[in-house]
């Protein structure tokens, strides 16, 4: 993948974020670098399967720090990334109020993203700690959450148009449409579905496309994440 920073310049980029918006004692970690790294095979992993021409061009797959789509991903990944390896709240929390800041994104880095999903433009979205699959897209203005007892669960390839909100116990098949500004509470939704509308009065029509397809290269991966490491693979 080809980077607009190098990985060690991307860490002191970050660490210089870091400094100028939260102006206090904290010091990054010593391992930041290696950390940084770790963030970039993921997104690496990702980004390969995305086609739309600002995550490749005649090069292959590239990232570049002043997309501010790519550094949305970039720093959920990084601070899922040291969350996961060394246990510490400090730097991923600054990092998820660093994505707060500079793209109206609210997405803490102990949400559980798929391996391979697309922020698209994400300002004023809010991510919940719902349960995910691969090719996931998310626009902007988008809320998943709870409605005081449970989360959403999304199969495969599901894509949220702008506006839309799907909060509590959701049961959303594989390859399901929400249209813009649609709603569903405490609603299942079944595979190959478009979601219009507000609940209670939402509705569905059948889902002709294969949703993935429509942003993703699928490259015959298996379904089950399980297939992959914790942290993606270098293919």
């Amino acid at each position: 993948m080809r980077l607009s920073l190098a990985p060690d310049d991307l860490a002191g980029y970050t660490s210089a974020l870091i400094r100028n918006y939260f102006p206090d004692d904290f010091q990054p970690p010593k391992k930041l670098n290696s950390l940084v790294r770790q963030a970039i095979e993921r997104i690496e992993y990702c980004f390969d399967k995305i086609h739309l021409k600002y995550y490749r061009d005649q090069d292959g797959t590239r990232f570049d720090h002043m997309n501010a789509d790519h550094m949305a991903s970039y720093l959920w990944f990084l601070g899922n990334s040291v969350w996961k390896e060394t246990g510490d709240e400090q730097l991923p929390t600054r990092l998820s109020y660093l994505n707060k800041i500079m793209h109206g994104l609210d997405l803490f880095h102990f949400v559980e993203l798929p391996r391979i999903f697309l922020l698209l433009h994400p300002v004023g979205t809010v991510i919940g700690r719902a349960s995910f699959d691969d090719y996931l897209l998310i626009s902007q203005n988008c809320t998943i959450g709870d409605a005081g007892s449970a989360f959403p669960t999304f199969g495969r390839g599901a894509l949220l148009n702008s506006g839309c909100s799907v909060l509590g116990d959701c049961k959303v098949g594989d390859e399901v449409i929400f249209g813009a500004n649609s709603f569903i509470l405490d609603t299942n939704i079944p595979d190959k579905s478009v979601v219009l509308g507000r609940f209670p009065d939402h509705r569905l029509i059948p889902n002709k496309q294969t949703a993935p397809e429509s942003h993703f290269f699928e490259r015959g991966l298996p379904k089950h994440k399980s297939a992959y490491t914790d942290f993606g693979d270098s293919r």
